[in-house]
């Protein structure tokens, strides 16, 4: 059984008991949230789509730790200019363990 969420702006596949990483959350470590917005919900071959949402469908997940991404380095050049800037990033990430798939 699987789902297709929408949490912060980004879409995702999620199972039972997997992780994903999703941008910051306000959300406490080891607290517990909901997720109503499912787009799609797959129940072993019965696949329930939403128009947007799914009614009734809700994703239980738990907030395990606030954590960064890897850095990314952003380079720009002109040629022959002497343009050069390098700049680094990285996203404040919050990992989310799956406990449940309501349907």
């Amino acid at each position: 059984m699987y789902a297709i969420i929408e949490v912060a702006g980004q879409q995702f596949k999620v199972e039972k008991d997997r992780y994903i990483y999703v941008h910051r959350l306000p959300n406490a470590e080891g607290e517990e949230l909901t997720i109503d917005k499912v787009l799609l919900v797959d129940d072993n071959g019965a696949v329930s789509v939403g128009a947007p949402i799914v009614e009734g469908a809700q994703v239980k997940a738990k907030v395990l730790e606030h954590l960064k991404g890897e850095k990314i380095i952003v380079f720009k050049k002109k040629r022959r200019k002497g343009y050069r800037r390098k700049n680094g990033h990285r996203q404040y990430l919050t990992k989310l363990q799956i406990v449940d798939i309501v349907k």
